[in-house]
């Protein structure tokens, strides 16, 4: 008789970043009974954070760090230019439309509500892991009314020809300055790792040579 047992698919790497570490250990334990979950880090919030984030292989980032005074946007900026394609999904989430919906133009693919169970939790994970998204039912309608109201607002045409983050552009007016990547770091309070990461992605996103060359090209497509 021929065995029908298939082979496992490789389980999903999941790294955690929560402020509170008795919550962040309670989610270590559940998803470590869980054999298609793998846990590859956990910490908090923290500049520190990022450059462990992209040194460990992770498909999909559990966050609940993302506020409403905007005080995450830059975090999550470094996150996302420092792991290209890294899926995000925010749990611990108020029902708020504002937030909502600014979650999702910074690309998050995964929305979460504080009052979810363990199991949507989970399910909302293995849905982004397969390139799906997760967000509630009752969130959706927020979704089209925003859409419909993006479709309706003229364009900024004053953004200049290369479509760079706040953050990028801060970064490189230290670069026009002289600065190096210890100074930018300092004054932006940023990682060397990090700066010399947004450096190199700013060079291939304006097609330049070296960060001088990147400089002049920002500066005339402007």
């Amino acid at each position: 008789m021929q065995s029908t047992n298939r082979p496992q698919s490789a389980p999903i790497n999941i790294y955690l970043v929560a402020e509170n570490r008795l919550l962040r250990e309670t989610l270590v334990r559940l998803f470590r009974k869980r054999a298609d979950i793998s846990i590859v880090g956990n910490t908090s919030c923290s500049t520190a954070a990022l450059e462990h984030i992209a040194s460990v292989q992770t498909a999909v980032l559990l966050l609940d760090c993302f506020n409403t005074n905007h005080r995450s946007d830059d975090w999550l900026t470094e996150l996302q230019e420092s792991v290209p394609g890294i899926k995000i999904i925010l749990f611990g989430m108020d029902e708020d439309p504002d937030v909502f919906v600014r979650a999702v133009r910074r690309g998050i693919a995964g929305y979460v509500l504080k009052d979810a169970s363990a199991a949507e939790l989970l399910d909302a994970l293995r849905s982004v892991a397969q390139g799906e998204v997760a967000c509630p039912s009752q969130m959706c309608k927020v979704l089209f009314e925003a859409l419909k109201r993006d479709s309706l607002e003229p364009q900024d045409s004053a953004a200049g020809q290369y479509a760079l983050t706040h953050r990028q552009r801060q970064l490189m007016s230290l670069v026009a300055m002289g600065l190096s990547n210890k100074e930018i770091a300092a004054n932006l309070n940023l990682s060397e790792f990090t700066v010399k990461n947004h450096i190199y992605r700013v060079m291939r996103q304006v097609d330049a040579q070296s960060r001088h060359e990147a400089v002049a090209l920002i500066r005339d497509g402007n």
